[in-house]
C-alpha cells in the first residue's frame, strides 16, 4: 500500500501523509460482524481515570476478528479487503464454503480471490493457519498462539512478522520482530506470512486534530508543570529535572525503568531477550 503527501496549503498539511487505500475493496464492513463499543475515556467502573490522555475520537464500530482460525479443513475464499480503524493492520473479509463469514487479519500479498483453509492438513501458504508442528522451520508466520486454542495474541500489527527458528520436542522457538527468542508449544497456531499494510510505519499524522480523531487527549510534559503537580515541575526558567532518573507524575521510576517481574512464570519460555546484544 502507498503513502500519498499532502500540498502544503495549512501549516499543518506541509508534513501530513496518509495511506493511498490501494488495497482497500470494500468500504463499508460486514454487518454480522461488528458490534457497537462504548467509549470509556480510560474511566474504571468507578469513574476514575485509569488511563490518562484519552477520550473523544469519532465514533467507531469493532469489527470481530477470527484469531483463533479452528474452522478446520473447509476451504474459504477472500471476498474483500478492508480498512479497520481498530487496529494498524488491514482485515480480510472470508467466506467458508458452508457460507460461514469471518474477519482475519490481512497478510501482506493477499489477494481477492484467494482460497484459503485452516488445520493441520492446509498447504504452507500466505494466509493459512496451522500448528507449528507442521510449519517447516524458517518459515515467516504471524498471529501467533501463546497457549494452544487461545487464539493469537503476538505479532498482529501491520508490517510484522516472526520466523519459526527451531522445534524441539513439544516447543518451537520463534524469534518475534523484537528481536525476542521465545518458545511456544507446538500445538500453538500461527498463519504463514507477514502482517500486511507495511507502509503504516511511514505515515506522518501531521497536525493535533488529527489525534483527537484517534480519541488521544493532549499530553502535557512534565517540566512545565508546576512542582505540586509533578516531580518535574518548579524551577526558574528551563529546569532541570533535578532527580537521578525521570520520575511519573506519582514519583515512581520512568523511562527505561524494568517493570516486568523477574519471578514472572513466563520467564523461562524466553531464550534471549528483545535487549540482549544480536
Amino acid at each position: 500500500m502507498g503513502i500519498k503527501k499532502y500540498s502544503p496549503y495549512t501549516p499543518s498539511r506541509r508534513h501530513m501523509t496518509a495511506s493511498t487505500f490501494e488495497e482497500i475493496t470494500k468500504s463499508t464492513p460486514e454487518k454480522s460482524l461488528v458490534v457497537s463499543l462504548k467509549k470509556h475515556s480510560g474511566r474504571n467502573n468507578q469513574g476514575k481515570i485509569t488511563v490518562r490522555h484519552r477520550g473523544g475520537g469519532a465514533k467507531i464500530k469493532y469489527r470481530m476478528i477470527d484469531f483463533k482460525r479452528n474452522k478446520d479443513n473447509i476451504p474459504a475464499k477472500v471476498v474483500a479487503i478492508e480498512y479497520d480503524p481498530n487496529r494498524t493492520a488491514n482485515i480480510a473479509l472470508l467466506q467458508y464454503e458452508d457460507g460461514v463469514k469471518s474477519y482475519i487479519i490481512a497478510p501482506y500479498k493477499l489477494k481477492v480471490g484467494t482460497k484459503l483453509m485452516n488445520g493441520p492438513e492446509a498447504e504452507i501458504k500466505i494466509g493459512n493457519t496451522l500448528p507449528l508442528e507442521f510449519i517447516p522451520v524458517g518459515t515467516s508466520v504471524h498471529n501467533i498462539e501463546m497457549q494452544p486454542g487461545k487464539g493469537g495474541q503476538m505479532v498482529r500489527s501491520a508490517g510484522n512478522v516472526a520466523q519459526l527458528m527451531a522445534k524441539e520436542g513439544k516447543m518451537a522457538t520463534l524469534r518475534l520482530p523484537s528481536g525476542e527468542m521465545r518458545m511456544v508449544p507446538v500445538k500453538c497456531r500461527a498463519t504463514v506470512g507477514q502482517v500486511g499494510n507495511i507502509d503504516h510505519e511511514l505515515i506522518t499524522i501531521g497536525k493535533a486534530g488529527r489525534k483527537r480523531h484517534m480519541g488521544i487527549r493532549p499530553t502535557v510534559r512534565g517540566s512545565v508543570m508546576n512542582p505540586n503537580d509533578h516531580p518535574h515541575g518548579g524551577g526558574e526558567g528551563r529546569a532541570p529535572i533535578g532527580r537521578p532518573s525521570p520520575m511519573t507524575p506519582w514519583g515512581k521510576p520512568a523511562l527505561g525503568y524494568k517493570t516486568r517481574k523477574k519471578n514472572k512464570p513466563s520467564n523461562k519460555y524466553i531464550v534471549r531477550t528483545r535487549s540482549a546484544k544480536k
